[in-house]
């Protein structure tokens, strides 16, 4: 699964890249893709290994494409942003909020509405543009009278485009899903704004407008985070110590950037299922749904094709508890089916023979 991060240029987005990858040495080229891998931070994960002391702990992660910056109007550049957008599985738009004279804008004003509807408005023309070119190969078809259900179906997505209304904010059916399933849309991609504010305008929680900035949000059904990059970059500097010290001392509970990768995480419809012991404690990505013996294919393949049993505990009950014998003594300690369906927190071992 892979995430875009997208934005205009001086927007923040590529310090975002980098916060979420923990290195602040990746984005070499601002013309072509970079590629990096994130952590996501989970405090499930910090507990057990607190709890089990293992020799390793690995957390889920998730990669992520730093986009080339979109510039209006420059066709080659667009072109470019497009590719990279095609290849995420969700979308992490970063809008600048933040007031800066030595850091310019292109249009020469700060105008997060603008910005966000600039690409918002290039995603929207790609899949206009696929729409037609599929709608006119059908009416050229000698089998059109075949392909009539697609017909109607794309002429709706068209409409709905031309209204300038994502595919996002359409329902489909089983069949229409199934016929839409080898198209590349791209305003049907899960998608978070991120609104890139500056230090002093997040502690103050105000700044130019906001109040329309949030109604238009909910006029269009838009999904935002508030984040200070400036902030996050001084956390990401620190200690841990020193970091939840700065953190208290600012009125901040929780790190934006951790906030986004969880966002993201869930946003993917992904869930992670831990395996725990003296060796290792490891979050597992998984797709909400997963079945047990899938869940095991995770692990390795012998697992999933000699699945026995899965021998389950809930992260919260072994959370209250702190300990597996106890968990056990309360008959809390479960024994499940390749066909269980793993819930997201799940601590599983697995029973198999091959």
């Amino acid at each position: 699964m892979q995430l875009g991060i997208i934005g205009l240029p001086s927007s923040g987005k590529t310090t975002i890249f980098e916060l979420l990858a923990d290195n602040s040495s990746l984005a070499s080229n601002s013309a072509k893709a970079n590629l990096a891998t994130a952590r996501i931070p989970d405090h499930r994960i910090d507990f057990l290994s607190s709890l089990f002391k293992p020799k390793k702990t690995t957390f889920a992660q998730l990669e992520i494409i730093d986009v080339p910056s979109l510039i209006p109007g420059m066709a080659k550049n667009t072109a470019q942003f497009l590719a990279s957008v095609r290849k995420a599985d969700a979308l992490l738009q970063v809008v600048r909020v933040f007031e800066n004279d030595n850091i310019p804008t292109l249009s020469g004003e700060i105008n997060p509405v603008k910005d966000i509807e600039a690409i918002n408005y290039e995603l929207l023309l790609a899949d206009l543009d696929l729409i037609e070119k599929r709608i006119q190969r059908i009416n050229e078809n000698k089998k059109k009278n075949t392909m009539l259900k697609e017909l109607g179906l794309l002429e709706r997505i068209k409409d709905t485009l031309e209204n300038a209304k994502p595919l996002s904010s359409m329902d489909f059916d089983e069949e229409e899903q199934l016929l839409l399933a080898n198209y590349q849309f791209l305003t049907n991609k899960p998608i978070l704004v991120c609104l890139n504010i500056s230090e002093e305008d997040i502690l103050s929680d105000e700044y130019d407008g906001k109040i329309d900035l949030y109604e238009y949000a909910e006029t269009n059904g838009i999904n935002f985070i508030e984040v200070s990059a400036s902030i996050e970059k001084e956390i990401a500097q620190l200690d841990e110590e020193d970091k939840r010290i700065y953190m208290e001392d600012i009125g901040i509970k929780e790190s934006g950037v951790v906030k986004i990768a969880r966002l993201m995480y869930s946003s993917l419809g992904l869930i992670s299922f831990f395996t725990v012991g003296e060796d290792e404690v490891k979050a597992w990505t998984i797709n909400d749904g997963t079945v047990a013996r899938k869940a095991a294919g995770k692990i390795h393949s012998d697992i999933e094709r000699g699945f026995i049993r899965a021998e389950v505990i809930k992260y919260e009950d072994l959370h209250d508890l702190k300990s597996v014998v106890l968990v056990k003594e309360k008959g809390l300690f479960r024994l499940e089916g390749k066909e269980y369906i793993v819930k997201d927190g799940d601590i599983i071992n697995f029973r198999f023979n091959v």
